[in-house]
């Protein structure tokens, strides 16, 4: 079983993709801590990666499908991936496509999680964490407890770039880039829309519906 996770900035991914790693045993492959490990480590190619965002410019389709055939290549990993942030385009989902049947394997399931505008500006808008213990809060949907001595207004934190304005670009960036994309894998007959807005525990037991009768799990 090969999956890919779709969905906003907001809209649960990690949380979902965690979900899924831990019930199914998946490798969560995602490009954007890959790249970051390798900076991190001064290998070849991250300083080669550093250089180039340091330039301002994008890290190469080519370099991508470098790092991530690195580990489709692994047999330890075959058949247990979950991409996330990954592919972003239509030649990277191509490409992708091409890497998996080098080694024998192909996407059996591609899952896109779907929120509305008014509720991702909500979720990013509203969150906020706890300086000392780290526990996330959400004002919209999950208020810290007022008489918590940890999690008390005075620890709360918020990220400066969690605003309305900026939580509405990330949503308008993602629909037009990710549009060709979605439309990409629906025409193969792999995309699943799965509601973001449900209760996390129906999330978690429609995505285990989809993929416990996907024909890559059976």
């Amino acid at each position: 079983m090969n999956l890919i996770i779709f969905g906003p900035p907001g809209a649960g991914k990690g949380t979902q993709s965690n979900f899924i790693v831990k019930r199914y045993k998946l490798f969560q492959l995602s490009t954007g801590e890959i790249l970051r490990n390798e900076i991190k480590n001064q290998t070849d190619l991250g300083i080669k990666i550093s250089s180039t965002m340091n330039s301002g410019s994008l890290v190469s389709d080519e370099i991508i499908s470098k790092v991530v055939e690195r580990f489709i290549s692994n047999k330890d990993y075959k058949d247990k991936f979950i991409f996330d942030g990954f592919p972003r385009n239509i030649l990277q989902a191509k490409n992708l496509d091409n890497l998996l049947k080098k080694y024998d394997q192909r996407v059996n399931l591609v899952l896109k999680l779907t929120v509305s505008l008014d509720v991702i500006k909500k979720r990013i808008s509203g969150r906020s964490v706890c300086s000392i213990c780290g526990k996330i809060y959400n004002e919209f949907f999950n208020p810290a407890p007022s008489n918590s001595n940890c999690c008390s207004q005075k620890y709360l934190q918020k990220r400066s770039d969690d605003t309305f304005d900026v939580a509405v670009k990330r949503y308008e960036t993602y629909e037009k880039n990710m549009k060709p994309l979605i439309e990409f894998y629906k025409n193969l007959n792999l995309l699943k829309v799965v509601n973001g807005e449900s209760p996390i525990s129906d999330i978690n037991a429609e995505i285990s519906d989809l993929i416990d009768t996907n024909e890559g799990w059976l």
